[in-house]
């Protein structure tokens, strides 16, 4: 199908906006009134613009306020919309978008609203163009679908059809299966968005939180099986209100969207989509550091032992249990301190999985690779986190470990397992991108998103996981991006005791994050422990959570560069992240940082 996205979606000038959708794949766009206003361009120099781009001009919007109005008020209306209809003539756009009034002079009157639109279209005959009637959310006396619909089929005019707009719909609740019994003919248009699901006015909600397709909560693709029901043939296009998206670059958003776009499309059964290749496990977190002295100390004072070296790079392997941690000291790392840089995934078909990435418009990385070196696929995450996928069983000396010499073998540590799960702090503007692009392009399932309490404003967090929790990511977009040395990345690594590592990790010399003592006492208040447990949690500063499955243990280290490490401890069926106690450990690490002076 054609996939369109309205220039309100993306920021920038109008011709930044259409290069950017361009170079995404997009078929055409809805211009938007105030781009048109604004820019420098002549409407013929747009329209030649698109021309080389390869896009088309699916509709121009919006006109407002026009219907059920008296007479003389709508005499007006029509005088606008000649000049609008000469305007879109010259910009070579075939369809306007007509919204249902707000305006107080607007009467409750569906006899005059179809007269007035039938008028309207006649006119608009004469131009060549036709007319979407939309009902906006929030219309004075047309708020709802079937009732634009309604209106549109008394007029009966063959250029008035009507324009339907996911967020309209489904922000009111209304039941989408009625769109079915709309002619496709009469569907001029089809206006996408998704949005999270909150309780505000939805003038407000439309105007500053909608999103792309899969980054909220509305079932947008429901919606959609039911439009094309109808035998719509029209394009699938975005028109998204969202302040990020509108302060973001335009390339990367419009990335986003036909990402977006194809995703759903391929829900909807009408993209032939390389499947999902889900990753099953982590084969081993890359830490980029200036100086290696901070990081492998701690690494030793966790258990890991060095156990190999890279034959060509200056990157070495430490190992305890399944976790495995590379630590690289090129150039790459000289910019930031230590840092996560890279993730290697387990994948059962690693060439698969790198041909959904590449249809899904995820960059494949190429490798500067010295003979011999591992053949290994890589992409990159939103937020620049190369993740190589890793093949499954391939039998040495074809994986990645064929790339490093021995050096030792590893000692028992401190009773670690492996990595429970990665946290990814993302920039402010690809938290909604990295989600989307970590469900469409890996497979994993996102769960819900939260809020977290920081002493200087709020973290937003949200976890991706493979269904038996193989892989856990937790996305963390925050309140200070500057302060790096508490919103960084960190790697929780699985323990069956997690008293036992943290004594371990202390006794080797470790510096453990000092928990404030009135954590533990409210703790007392909460739960019951056994005789001596919660002394033990208060000295080592071990945080504590449960739900209906089971318990959560967890403590942190103190952070090198932008890295800190979680020993974590689930018992029985647990399945979060400890976010009640998310604001301590947040807490805590400004202390620390305030303390240090860095």
């Amino acid at each position: 199908m054609r996939t369109s996205i309205a220039t309100v979606s993306l920021s920038g000038s109008l011709t930044e906006k259409l290069d950017a959708a361009a170079r995404a794949g997009f078929d055409g766009v809805e211009i938007f009134e105030n781009d048109l206003l604004a820019s420098p361009l002549t409407p013929e120099e747009i329209r030649a613009r698109c021309a080389d781009l390869g896009l088309g001009i699916d509709l121009y919007q919006p006109m407002r306020d026009v219907e059920a109005v008296p007479e003389a008020e709508f005499a007006r209306n029509l005088r606008r919309a000649r000049h609008k209809f000469e305007l879109m003539r010259r910009l070579g756009a075939g369809t306007v978008l007509v919204c249902s009034s707000v305006s107080p002079h607007a009467v409750d009157d569906d006899a005059l609203a179809a007269e007035q639109l039938s008028r309207l279209a006649d006119t608009a005959r004469e131009c060549g163009v036709r007319v979407a009637y939309e009902a906006l959310a929030w219309g004075r006396h047309v708020s709802t679908y079937d009732h634009a619909w309604r209106i549109v089929e008394t007029a009966g005019h063959p250029a008035l059809g009507t324009c339907l707009d996911s967020f309209h719909i489904l922000s009111r609740g209304s039941d989408p299966r009625g769109i079915e019994d709309i002619p496709g003919e009469k569907i001029f248009f089809l206006q996408l968005a998704d949005a999270p699901l909150l309780a505000m006015d939805v003038l407000q909600w439309s105007r500053h939180y909608r999103c792309f397709h899969g980054q909220g909560g509305f079932d947008v693709a429901g919606l959609v099986r039911h439009v094309l029901a109808t035998g719509y043939d029209g394009p699938l296009s975005l028109e998204v209100f969202n302040d990020v998206f509108r302060q973001a670059e335009a390339g990367p958003t419009a990335v986003d969207a036909r990402r977006s776009l194809l995703l759903l499309q391929e829900t909807v059964g009408r993209a032939p989509l390389p499947g999902p290749v889900v990753p099953t496990g982590v084969a081993f977190a890359e830490l980029v550091t200036p100086d290696a002295e901070p990081l492998t100390a701690l690494l030793g004072a966790l258990g890991f032992t060095r156990t190999a070296r890279h034959r060509g790079k200056p990157v070495t392997l430490w190992e305890q249990g399944d976790a495995r941690i590379l630590v690289n000291t090129g150039p790459a790392g000289r910019r930031e301190g230590a840092r996560l840089a890279a993730i290697g995934l387990e994948s059962p078909d690693p060439a698969g999985a790198a041909r959904r990435a590449e249809a899904l418009l995820a960059p494949v990385l190429p490798r500067r690779r010295a003979a011999g070196d591992a053949a290994l696929e890589a992409v990159a995450a939103p937020d620049g986190t190369e993740l190589f996928l890793c093949a499954t069983g391939r039998p040495e000396p074809a994986g990645w470990r064929a790339d490093f010499a021995e050096t030792g073998r590893p000692a028992p540590g401190v009773g670690v397992r492996g990595i429970d799960h990665l946290a990814l702090t993302q920039p402010w503007h690809h938290f909604d991108e990295a989600v989307l692009f970590h469900r469409g392009v890996l497979g994993l399932d996102a769960r819900e998103s939260v809020d977290v309490a920081d002493p200087y404003g709020l973290l937003r967090s949200r976890a991706v996981t493979s269904a038996d929790g193989g892989v856990r990511i937790v996305l963390t977009v925050g309140a200070a991006p500057a302060d790096d040395t508490v919103h960084a990345q960190h790697i929780a690594l699985a323990t069956d005791d997690v008293v036992a590592a943290a004594r371990a990790f202390r006794a080797a010399g470790g510096a453990l994050l000092p928990v404030p003592a009135n954590y533990h006492d409210d703790l007392a208040a909460r739960f019951e422990f056994a005789d001596g447990e919660l002394e033990t949690y208060r000295d080592l500063g071990i945080l504590y959570d449960r739900d209906a499955g089971g318990v959560f243990r967890h403590c942190y280290t103190r952070t090198v560069g932008r890295v800190f490490f979680e020993l974590v401890q689930r018992d029985g069926g647990y399945r979060g992240y400890g976010a009640a106690n998310a604001p301590v450990r947040l807490a805590a690490q400004h202390a620390v940082r305030g303390l240090t002076g860095g």
